[in-house]
């Protein structure tokens, strides 16, 4: 058996919302990450490794390592990496010298030479950045992951002297809720989450081991199988990405998206950011560049879950009867406000006629 020859994500049985929340970060990094939760099983790290594949190569001949001192900005000399995307494993262990990547100061002060040997970071930029068991990760090591995620860029600095270089990557972080939760804080930073569990249905279950068997006995034959249908969505994720630039949000969806995360029981506005880039990357995926309310309620149903305010014990998870109620209570507010504002024009006309008549 092949076992190089990674699992196509076209095969993934069921778990449509986690293979959702990936593709739309494959199309928008800028969303921040998907965690996703569940037991063992579930084809948590099966997804993330399938969607390496799916990706654009990235060009990394463009990739620049700068050094800022008080004395200017320089270029730091390096090996540009392969150009085809890359899937980086950040291990339970990992220091973060080794995620950052480390700059060599005593090299510096012995052969005025500086030196910075780059780090995961580094290597995940154009690619993916898998996490498995990331609850079991100390805090000041996601802390970074999700800066980073979010801004693309990472800075080392020490001793007066900083080194930055591109990192642009989709973050999978995967935990099982059994092992430890993640604190809230840290939780908010991911852009989308899903809860997977294996499928209760019989059919469904035998479908998942018929598939599983046939790629064990032959792996390369099995992938064979699924490659039309694996070119045809990297194809259509590269569409989505040239799409999403054109994509627009009305004045009206704007609202709605900030009224669902006022009513959802939300902190601060992380929430309707994320909210906001989510319904676009969905309307580009599905083709459109206008975004509609169904793109902001699926989107919802993402974004939502991991950052409601919870009571002790209560686990993750979104009422969708309450965002149903959200989304028909809008409605009616904005054709009361409309009614006002033509009620304000009109008002306006009126006086303006009043005064030519005078």
């Amino acid at each position: 058996m092949t076992r190089s020859i990674n699992y196509p994500f076209t095969a993934i049985v069921g778990q449509e919302q986690m293979r959702l929340a990936l593709v739309l970060n494959a199309v928008n990094p800028a969303i921040g990450g998907v965690l996703i939760r569940g037991e063992k099983g579930t084809a948590k790290s099966t997804a993330a490794r399938a969607l390496a594949a799916l990706l654009p190569p990235q060009d990394r001949t463009h990739f620049h390592i700068e050094l800022e001192t008080e004395k200017g900005c320089e270029l730091l000399p390096h090996t540009p990496g392969p150009l085809a995307t890359s899937f980086v494993e950040l291990p339970i262990g990992a220091s973060s010298d080794r995620v950052t990547g480390t700059l060599d100061i005593e090299a510096a002060l012995r052969q005025g030479q500086r030196r910075f040997e780059p780090g995961l970071l580094a290597r995940a930029h154009g690619g993916i950045l898998y996490v498995d068991e990331v609850n079991l990760l100390p805090d000041h090591i996601v802390d970074i992951l999700l800066d980073v995620a979010v801004s693309g860029v990472n800075i080392v600095e020490r001793e007066g002297v900083s080194v930055r270089h591109p990192s642009r990557f989709l973050l999978v972080g995967t935990m099982n809720p059994e092992e430890g939760e993640l604190r809230p804080q840290l939780l908010d930073r991911f852009g989308l989450a899903v809860d997977v569990t294996g499928p209760s249905d019989p059919v469904e279950r035998a479908e998942v081991v018929r598939r599983r068997i046939a790629y064990e006995a032959d792996a390369p034959g099995f992938a064979a199988q699924y490659g039309e249908a694996e070119a045809h969505l990297a194809q259509c994720i590269a569409s989505a990405r040239q799409r999403l630039a054109h994509v627009t949000v009305s004045d009206a969806l704007l609202g709605l998206v900030t009224h669902i995360c006022a009513g959802s029981g939300v902190d601060g506005m992380r929430a309707d950011i994320t909210l906001y880039k989510a319904a676009r990357t969905l309307a580009a995926w599905e083709g459109r560049n206008i975004v509609d309310a169904d793109d902001v309620r699926r989107a919802a149903e993402l974004v939502l879950p991991h950052r409601r305010r919870r009571q002790p014990f209560e686990e993750p998870g979104i009422d969708r009867q309450q965002l149903d109620s959200l989304m028909r209570d809008y409605a009616p507010r904005q054709e009361r406000q409309s009614g006002g504002d033509r009620h304000s024009r009109e008002v306006e006309t009126t006086g303006d006629t009043a005064q030519e008549d005078e």
